[in-house]
């Protein structure tokens, strides 16, 4: 049985403020992980349909920040801010996103990479700082639809970059 303070609302619980998404995508987690983390891969896929991303600074390592600003296909332009706070290459990436540095509605995503056989799965895991901010994003703005047609631009992106094969031995 549950309780509510008196007088109170329930508190919000992580999963009134989460949006979850995965994909498997068709590549290892090295190649998949590079998709993310270097710029010269990142503006090429990132965004939902009809968007485009112009990149103004972007330096990965925990404390850097991609400063960048998505073009709708309505002509608005979105100003974003990402600092990673945590990277375990090929594995993990935790950041922080909002629309400028500071920006008090900042939320924080994490993203795996979990092998699966010769795929990678990516999980986006992004939890808001109060379940409106939640509802608003996948109402308002698409969140849930857009997550999935993003990582559905990685993939697309992955299948056609090309591999480098590194020489066998140590």
């Amino acid at each position: 049985m549950s309780s509510t303070p008196q007088g109170g609302t329930a508190p919000s619980t992580v999963a009134d403020r989460e949006i979850v998404v995965s994909r498997v995508i068709a590549a290892p987690a090295e190649v998949v992980f590079e998709a993310f983390t270097e710029v010269r891969h990142l503006s090429q896929w990132w965004g939902p349909e009809g968007f485009t991303t112009t990149t103004e600074t972007f330096e990965f390592r925990v404390g850097g920040e991609w400063v960048f600003v998505m073009h709708g296909p309505d002509g608005t332009d979105y100003q974003d801010w990402i600092t990673w706070t945590e990277i375990a290459p090929a594995q993990r990436i935790v950041l922080l996103h909002g629309e400028t540095r500071g920006d008090p509605n900042a939320f924080e995503s994490v993203l795996t990479f979990t092998p699966e056989g010769t795929a990678t799965r990516v999980e986006l895991r992004t939890v808001f700082p109060t379940a409106e901010q939640r509802n608003e994003a996948a109402e308002k703005f698409h969140a849930v639809e857009g997550a999935e047609q993003t990582l559905g631009h990685l993939g697309a992106y992955v299948a056609g970059m090309p591999r480098m094969t590194r020489p066998a031995g140590p």
